[in-house]
């Protein structure tokens, strides 16, 4: 059983008997977002709170920033104290919090022997709460779309069925993202709510009926449009670089591979979407300044073209391409340690089943 399993290892990795199912597929995706959200975060809070330095006087501004699995939109306090002791100081969010930073690695000393250790972690939860759920729909859609094409278009590709079709990859991408983006951003816009002003359940119902009342239900989507135009194009020249990467290996890929595949094929979708990253970050912080900061909602304006425009004749391509550096250093790292531990899940169900397969067989026999 050994021997033959092994042999046909390959051939059988993509039969829908060895397939693993949508549950094993959610295993996957959970261990992995748990893991990048772990190893991302101490470099994301640090990036943040120096980010946050120069901005923490601008009474209802906002920054933005993303660890690679989730968009955060972060309003800045006029908090100027900076006694690490005061009860004042331990009540403001993690990322608005006082201080003067030298350079990451002095802002990971003081940071450790001021809060603790552990402070380091302070951006995971908000992380979890969403990013968990949104990582399992998009990265499990993924595959079922994958699959579901793979199966339908494999008699017309029949001599060449260890290479499916790169197109496929980045359809199930697309779609995929299109679908996981979608069915949070309301959820989305209830937590940046709650986070810009510490408002109680309450509060915040009271503030969604205010936008429902203005906006109706389409309000609840509100910078969903803007979140579009750069993640579904990501995602679909992530998976077609990513699976073509793996293609050129002509054998099933370690765990390193994929690491390196996943790393490669983010830094180079990152780069490729950074112009619709910058038209993003500019609408989303709008959207958060005004609809979320001040109230009643106001009639968003139309920002999106104007905004690339602007930044056009302001900087010209350097502007469209700002963050180019930092973006690709912040997702190639994500998308590596994400999708290397998502295919490391893939294979140990893959090979579970095949096993339990054939030791069934044998009993039978």
């Amino acid at each position: 059983m050994d021997s033959k399993y092994k042999s046909n290892k390959k051939l059988l990795i993509d039969d829908p008997q060895f397939r693993i199912q949508p549950v094993q597929q959610m295993a996957a995706a959970c261990t992995g977002a748990l893991i990048t959200s772990f190893f991302v975060t101490p470099l994301d809070v640090i990036k943040v709170r120096m980010q946050a330095q120069s901005r923490i006087t601008n009474k209802h501004k906002c920054f933005f920033y993303s660890n690679g699995l989730m968009d955060h939109i972060c309003p800045c306090n006029t908090l100027k104290k900076n006694t690490f002791d005061s009860p004042y100081y331990r009540n403001v969010q993690w990322y608005n919090r006082p201080s003067q930073f030298n350079g990451t690695i002095d802002a990971f000393k003081q940071i450790s022997k001021n809060e603790g250790i552990l402070s380091l972690w302070s951006g995971l939860s908000p992380t979890l709460i969403l990013a968990v759920p949104a990582t399992i729909v998009y990265f499990v859609s993924y595959e079922q779309i994958r699959c579901y094409l793979h199966d339908l278009t494999k008699p017309f590709y029949a001599n060449n069925n260890q290479n499916q079709p790169l197109w496929i990859s980045g359809i199930s991408g697309c779609i995929a993202r299109f679908g996981a983006a979608t069915s949070v951003s309301p959820l989305e816009l209830i937590r940046t709510k709650m986070q810009s002003k510490k408002l109680s359940y309450l509060e915040v119902h009271q503030a969604l009926q205010s936008l429902l009342e203005y906006h109706g239900y389409k309000g609840l989507w509100k910078g969903l449009g803007s979140t579009l135009l750069r993640d579904v194009p990501f995602s679909g020249i992530y998976w077609v670089m990513y699976e073509h990467i793996k293609q050129i290996s002509g054998q099933p890929t370690s765990f390193m591979y994929n690491f390196l595949a996943g790393s490669i094929a983010g830094a180079l979708a990152a780069a490729l979407t950074t112009p619709f990253d910058v038209v993003k970050t500019i609408r989303q912080i709008e959207l958060t300044e005004k609809e979320i900061i001040t109230e009643p909602p106001r009639k968003a304006s139309k920002w999106t073209v104007k905004a690339v425009i602007d930044i056009y004749q302001t900087n010209g391509t350097r502007g469209i391409f700002s963050g180019l550096v930092p973006r690709i250093i912040k997702v190639a790292p994500a998308c590596a340690i994400m999708v290397s531990t998502f295919e490391y899940g893939k294979t140990f169900f893959q090979n579970r089943n095949m096993q339990i397969y054939y030791k069934n067989k044998e009993e039978i026999l």
